[in-house]
């Protein structure tokens, strides 16, 4: 197609009465369309298309309820029983434009790709092999749509504080904000509504007014509306993932964070070539400035000290200096921990990983503490290896262990103490026996145990058993006695 500036070009030399010949030459066009130009003034031409269908609107209505709305169905009809020839796409427009068709979504606005309008953020899930164990992991992203840059962090598990932490040090890293951020319909941001109708949660709202931006919920089914948020994933998928080993999340987030921040910021982005580095500097002028110092979110934990000197959070345990005990505040950040009391700093640690579990942590200057947790969850490995070294007491463990509802801990722990209590050859005869009569009671085998001291094993089988104790006359009387009330024993309880 010829475009405009082209046609007017042709039309001005043919009034300076210049020969179509020379302007076809000057401007490289044909003959023909010099002329064709020529009678059109130089004017684009009007494309007329009829935008009446040529079929029965009242046919297609019919057809339309008859199919409940599935127009791949009203295609076949109109072929099969009327034989009318027509595209598919034909169709769709013509259900358009008539106003019949209700399920073809509308398309997302258009908006302008402008400097400093606009960042997008999203969250994905991806299995990733974290020391050769496949784990699942969540990916979050932060894309600046006119500079084209990305900050890339993953996580076991997404909530609104890591939703608040992610989005600080992205903005914090770059130093500047968009002045919106397209999200989808979360309710880790969105209070209630969907869409231009969306309303915020209050302590979202708060943050994002605070770094200088406001949330934006996309209409509902319309994800192209952050395509680059999208296309910035399967650019993970295809380029981040493949061929990379992870030993650790820390090692996964440290090579995601010199990916997004470094090689992509160098690399020609889309059919334009863009690098994003350059069009940052462009961008700065029409982005927010976030102060240097801008305090971190963190969550308020109401902790009491146990008689050790320990708090507990994550399921791990760190320790207060001094003696006294109470109640504290425990700040969590995403990187470190502070515990205070009465606005006094008394400790602070790092963030554990969240792998780590059931561990104690004290102050590096301060000596270790004598004293452990109260209620700190042990082990029970050495247990039940010192179990297993004792002949016979494997094949015991093995059945037990697979019983329904038993304490695992709880009964390799009572298991072990019972074993100190008699002689290893006494211990393996009383397991032999349970585990032949399939018991798994501590109790019945302390009795067991006890049975073997006083006179050897008992042979159950040879306990004679009167077959005829039905016939007696104190099993009839019993019998026909009412059951007694066992009502009050139910109140004691």
């Amino acid at each position: 197609m010829i475009d405009a500036d082209k046609r007017k070009a042709v039309f001005l030399l043919h009034q300076e009465n210049m020969p179509a010949r020379e302007i076809a030459r000057r401007l490289h066009l044909g003959r023909n369309s010099v002329a064709k130009i020529i009678a059109q003034a130089g004017q684009m031409p009007k494309l007329s298309r009829s935008v009446q269908p040529s079929i029965d609107p009242d046919l297609l209505r019919q057809l339309y309820r008859q199919c409940d709305g599935w127009i791949q169905r009203v295609h076949e009809k109109l072929g099969e029983e009327h034989k009318i020839a027509v595209t598919y796409p034909t169709l769709t427009r013509w259900l358009r434009q008539l106003g019949i068709s209700q399920n073809v979504e509308p398309r997302c606005a258009r908006v302008p790709d402008q400097p400093g309008a606009e960042m997008q953020h999203d969250t994905t899930v991806y299995q990733v092999p974290l020391g050769g164990v496949r784990t699942k992991v969540v990916a979050s992203l932060l894309y600046l749509r006119y500079s084209k840059r990305r900050y890339l962090q993953f996580y076991r598990a997404f909530n609104r504080f890591k939703m608040k932490c992610f989005l600080h040090q992205g903005l914090m890293h770059w130093g500047y904000a968009a002045k919106d951020c397209i999200i989808d319909n979360t309710n880790l941001a969105r209070l209630r509504g969907t869409g231009a109708r969306a309303v915020m949660v209050p302590e979202m709202e708060a943050f994002a007014k605070e770094r200088g931006f406001r949330f934006v919920c996309h209409e509902l089914n319309h994800p192209d509306r952050k395509a680059g948020e999208e296309r910035s994933f399967w650019t993970v998928e295809t380029n981040f993932l493949p061929g990379r080993t992870f030993s650790t999340m820390e090692d996964l987030n440290r090579q995601a964070l010199e990916w997004s921040t470094e090689r992509l910021e160098h690399r020609p982005q889309g059919k334009a070539k863009l690098i994003p580095a350059k069009a940052f500097e462009h961008e700065l002028g029409f982005l927010t400035q976030l102060p240097a110092h801008l305090p971190a979110p963190y969550q308020a934990h109401d902790r009491g000290i146990d008689q050790y000197g320990y708090v507990v959070l994550a399921a791990n345990y760190f320790w207060v200096p001094g003696t006294r005990r109470g109640d504290v505040i425990v700040l969590e950040y995403i990187d470190r921990l502070d515990i205070y009391h009465a606005r006094e700093l008394l400790a602070q640690y790092p963030m554990p990983p969240s792998e780590v579990k059931n561990k104690t942590f004290g102050p590096v200057e301060n000596p270790v503490p004598r004293g452990q947790p109260q209620h700190r969850r042990q082990s029970s490995q050495d247990e039940e290896k010192r179990l297993r070294a004792i002949p016979g007491a494997s094949a015991y463990l093995d059945f037990c262990l697979q019983a329904p509802g038993l304490q695992r801990h709880v009964f390799l722990r009572k298991l072990f103490a019972l074993s100190q209590k008699m002689t290893p050859e006494l211990f393996t005869r009383s397991v032999a026996r349970a585990l032949q009569y399939r018991i798994t009671s501590l109790e019945v085998l302390e009795r067991i145990a006890r049975i073997q001291l006083d006179g050897g094993a008992l042979d159950f089988t040879s306990i004679p058993i009167d077959e005829a104790y039905q016939q007696r006359e104190t099993y009839r009387e019993g019998s026909l006695t009412d059951p007694p009330d066992l009502s009050h024993d139910d109140d004691d309880e």
